[in-house]
């Protein structure tokens, strides 16, 4: 005699668990234990039910070994794919983590009402009329060398996006992927386009209307109600060819992708900050390799990770059959210091005369009205007096207020001199807009940053003071756009400051209007040249040649090890029968502040050695929670940690 058994995944964040188990299925749910469907399970260890997946169905002698039973079929819906297990399966290899954790990303939490709707109507294919897309698809697609034998032969491609505001509200950007969606749509497959943030969303919907008139859209954000997005998951489960739209998430949905185009992505929204840390970066890559369809990576700049993709072969580059380079002006530290002005006199002009015809875009690097205070009389850095943070001030002469604890300072005093007298040290957006304000008399000041959400301003003349990333869309572009604080920008401590800032003021920079002067002040150096020559690849490929003999990333990938001494040496001797590089671990060391005296280590390999180096991490982690529940070392900040594809080492 046989009977039916089935695979399950436990949805469970510990470690060990992270495999399939197998579970008899009992007469009344034979038919219903289908894979993909949730159901419940019991977990004898913890002597309760949990929730799972059926990931595999099979069948075995009845009597080869004692199996407990599904306890219940949640639904019969039919959520999760084969293809989607397998993809959160590679995923979590590649970043030592767990699949469950990866499918927490994946699946929405079930809402029971919209979940029997769609079950009741039969989960039909419904009936797709023939797509036609717009006359403005092709004429788009034409504009890029080699873009649409790309995407009739589901190649691997980095776009450099023609920088500037387009025509009718759409700005190229989303011209490009909604072309590139429509041309995938025609075909009679599926495109999902992932943008950052839900500005970027916002403007892809609407090109999208235009370019894919009738066409269907699924949307998979944050922003969505809980119905609407497990609705929005139900439907692209069908079969139906659709374009998805969305955030970091939406690089999972369960459509049977031929396109997957990822916009700007070096913005640290594309990262994941839940477990396993995947960049969407290496989900799209991971995706594309297993299903074969196109994959576009797109911006106005590009980067390092995009650009060791390029010169290894992996992926060719594109760029516009006619390029579109603005008008970028330097104005060099040397005038600002000479003349002490934060906005040279050449840009001033500029800005003086754009802003008599339409609006003028000035970026900032700080939001609020003075983010930073110095003490009057020894310039030194005003500090809270509770907890040591910087203080700042709402507007001029308001009392201090310290930027980490909220607290207000209303008898401060300087602990180096004594002084009792702070001064703006820090021109924030709010500020620099009251500047300006009485620098062009007669003129609007708009405010854009995140306080103060502007999505859209009209053609009418305006002064546009935003912190990079908040820059509204104009109508017909920017008369004019002037780059503030670019050298205080540099000043950050990331490993990736450069290539960042050549992102923001390259983006910021498309939104200007054809011909119209950009001035970028008080910046020189390789990252000036690369933007005003507009040889963003050439910078990308410098930073990847001087991180290569540094072994740094992305030239190499990094591991971050945390938890107890015992648990991060067990790890790291275990990695040393990789016979990695001698200078491939940095570390342990003591983490600062932490009163349980943890460790941190970081492990540096090549990109051949990534399977070997994370089966052996993800190992370590299970050991050290199995040691855990023999009893060993039951604090739960024992436990050891490990994150993948550190991008900002703390070295």
């Amino acid at each position: 005699m046989t009977r039916p058994i089935a695979r399950v995944l436990l949805d469970s964040p510990v470690p060990q668990l992270d495999r399939l188990f197998d579970y008899a299925v009992p007469a009344p749910f034979e038919d219903a234990a289908v894979p993909g469907v949730r159901v419940r399970v019991p977990l004898r260890s913890a002597g309760r039910l949990i929730d799972a997946y059926v990931i595999e169905r099979a069948t075995e002698d009845d009597d080869a070994r004692t199996l407990a039973e599904i306890e219940t079929v949640v639904s019969a819906a039919r959520v999760l794919p084969e293809r989607l297990y397998a993809l959160a399966r590679r995923v979590a290899d590649r970043a030592a983590g767990s699949a469950s954790d990866v499918l927490r990303l994946i699946v929405p939490k079930r809402q029971v009402r919209v979940e029997k709707a769609w079950l009741a109507a039969g989960a039909e294919q419904p009936s797709v009329p023939a797509f036609v897309p717009a006359a403005e698809v092709a004429a788009t697609v034409a504009l890029y060398a080699g873009l649409r034998e790309t995407l009739e032969d589901r190649e691997r491609a980095a776009v450099e996006a023609i920088p500037r505001p387009g025509q009718d509200g759409h700005p190229e950007w989303s011209r490009l992927l909604a072309a590139a969606a429509a041309t995938t749509l025609a075909g009679g497959a599926s495109a999902i386009l992932v943008v950052p943030d839900y500005r970027d969303l916002d403007v892809l919907l609407t090109t999208l209307e235009a370019f894919a008139p009738g066409a269907p859209i699924a949307r998979l954000d944050s922003r969505q109600t809980g119905p609407d997005r497990y609705r929005a998951y139900l439907r692209t489960l069908e079969d139906a060819p659709w374009i998805v739209v969305g955030n970091r998430s939406a690089c999972y949905a369960p459509v049977r992708a031929g396109l997957i185009a990822v916009w700007d992505d070096g913005d640290g929204l594309l990262a994941e900050p839940l477990s396993p840390g995947a960049h969407v970066r290496d989900v799209a890559l991971l995706r594309q390799e297993q299903e074969g369809s196109a994959l576009l990576f797109a911006g106005h700049s590009r980067t390092t990770d995009v650009e060791r993709l390029v010169e290894g072969g992996w992926i060719r580059a594109i760029t516009a059959e006619r390029r579109v380079l603005p008008r970028v002006a330097l104005d060099s530290p040397e005038d600002l210091d000479r003349r002490g002005q934060r906005l040279p006199s050449r840009a001033f002009l500029t800005a003086r005369e754009a802003a008599a015809t339409g609006p003028v875009l000035l970026q900032v690097a700080r939001p609020g009205f003075s983010p930073t205070l110095l003490c009057a009389s020894c310039r030194t850095p005003a500090r809270c007096p509770a907890c040591g943070g910087p203080l700042g001030a709402a507007h001029r002469g308001a009392v201090p207020v310290c930027a980490w604890c909220g607290r207000g300072a209303r008898s401060w005093a300087c602990g180096s001199c004594g002084g009792e007298t702070v001064r703006l040290a820090v021109s924030g957006s709010e500020r620099t807009a009251e500047e300006l304000g009485r620098a062009f008399p007669g003129i609007r000041v708009i405010v854009a940053d995140g306080a103060h959400p502007v999505e859209r301003v009209d053609a009418r003349p305006a002064l546009v003071v935003a912190t990079r990333g908040a820059e509204p869309q104009a109508d017909g572009g920017y008369r004019a756009v002037v780059l503030l604080d670019g050298s205080r920008m540099l000043q950050a401590p990331d490993l990736r400051i450069g290539e960042s800032c050549l992102r923001w003021w390259s983006n910021a920079a498309a939104l200007a209007a054809p011909g119209a002067p950009i001035h970028l002040v008080g910046v020189d150096g390789a990252v000036a040249r690369a933007f005003a020559t507009w040889s963003q690849p050439a910078y990308a490929r410098s930073e990847l040649a001087e991180r290569a003999p540094l072994r740094m990333p992305p030239a190499v990938r990094v591991a971050q090890l945390e938890g107890s001494a015992a648990g991060v040496r067990r790890a790291l001797d275990d990695l040393a029968v990789l016979a990695l590089p001698a200078d491939a671990v940095l570390g342990p060391v003591l983490i600062e502040g932490d009163e349980n005296s943890r460790e941190r280590a970081l492990v540096r390999f090549p990109y051949a050695e990534g399977t070997r180096v994370a089966e052996s991490l993800r190992a370590s982690v299970v050991a050290e929670a199995m040691g855990r529940r023999r009893g060993k070392g039951r604090t739960a900040r024992t436990t050891l940690s490990v994150r993948l594809d550190v991008t900002e080492p703390d070295l």
